[in-house]
């Protein structure tokens, strides 16, 4: 097939949404598909809108795979397909905090993008619950969970005893540093413990939004010398970074899924999110992780200074959480079920 991928910006950038638009063109490629990017520049809400009067489609492909990312700078090329067009959803614009409206305008233009499309690959259930929510689904759909397992399982259930004993509790926040992954949340929640029980790793880009990364480090100073900022990191340097901690952090504000999550688990990291989005379908209250309400840092630092003291409980949950990633599938499984709806796709477009 000639597929085309439709984003904004550089492949490579690091964040879950990308590593899985990053993944599936490798799966793809693999085997023997052409994929095209096609990259839109970044800019502003409203300067994306603007591309409307300029970009059209490129020709020659089968099918097209758009970011639903892209939204804005789609709605009046896509009112002309000369192929079908499938939209990748994580997670919609409009289901992320700020005011409300705010997200009335930009639900009012999903909307309108959503109907354009000739099908939807959504990267959990509970993206495809709020997207069915804004527009009545009767397109070809399908969940295909991202991609979690390109580190494996990295630690033994001999390791996680052993390191669930280790003191002080190594906290880890991984995620770009901007205001929806909520660390100032986290660094509130600290605030209220005694710095001898937690150390604190965070690694993300901080360049995404500096201003807000200024101060979150500016918080942070104020904490303790068990604060350290990394940036953004991966492969071994990351994969260090998750090997060390007993816990993962990241009480967004929303996730459409929450990759993350996921990859901590398979180093046996039990994970603290948030009850909004999708972090529920992976974390299990109590078992494997928790969930409070957004921006809720006094029920955080409960849960922290619970498990710097409680290391059988920590041991638990770290033991269930590696049991809960075995569960999910692989990626050359979900991957190779994104091909096979493509195929589909482009047959029934061609066929009609």
């Amino acid at each position: 097939m000639k597929i085309g991928l439709l984003i904004y910006g550089s492949l490579d950038s690091l964040s879950g949404g990308y590593l899985y638009d990053r993944m599936l063109v490798e799966y793809l490629r693999k085997q023997g598909d052409t994929v095209e990017i096609i990259s839109l520049p970044w800019r502003n809400y409203a300067a994306h809108l603007t591309d409307n009067l300029t970009f059209r489609l490129p020709p020659g492909l089968d099918v097209l795979i758009q970011d639903e990312l892209n939204h804005p700078s789609l709605l009046w090329a896509n009112l002309k397909k000369p192929y079908p067009v499938v939209s990748l959803v994580h997670h919609l614009r409009c289901s992320e905090l700020r005011p409300k409206w705010q997200n009335w305008f930009y639900r009012v233009i999903e909307k309108r993008y959503l109907k354009s499309v000739d099908g939807f690959i959504f990267n959990s259930r509970t993206t495809k619950s709020v997207v069915s929510s804004a527009i009545d689904i009767q397109k070809p759909s399908m969940v295909a969970y991202p991609p979690t397992d390109r580190f494996g399982i990295q630690v033994t259930t001999e390791e996680i005893k052993t390191r669930a004993q280790a003191s002080p509790l190594k906290i880890l926040f991984l995620g770009n540093v901007i205001e929806r992954k909520g660390l100032h949340t986290l660094l509130d929640a600290l605030s209220i413990l005694n710095t001898e029980h937690w150390s604190l790793d965070i690694v993300g880009s901080l360049t995404s939004n500096p201003a807000y990364a200024a101060a979150m480090r500016e918080k942070a100073s104020g904490l303790s010398a068990s604060v350290h900022f990394h940036g953004a990191l991966d492969n071994a340097p990351l994969v260090e970074r998750l090997r060390a901690a007993h816990l993962l952090v990241v009480p967004s504000s929303y996730e459409g899924f929450g990759i993350v999550y996921l990859e901590g688990m398979g180093f046996g990291l039990p994970a603290i999110g948030t009850t909004a989005g999708a972090a529920g379908e992976i974390i299990e209250e109590d078992k494997n992780g928790y969930l409070i309400e957004p921006g809720d840092h006094k029920m955080l630092a409960v849960l922290l200074q619970k498990l710097a003291k409680d290391r059988s409980m920590l041991e638990e949950l770290s033991s269930n959480a590696l049991a809960n990633y075995r569960l999910f599938p692989n990626w050359e499984h979900t991957a190779g079920e994104i091909r096979s709806f493509l195929s589909e796709i482009s047959k029934q477009k061609s066929a009609s």
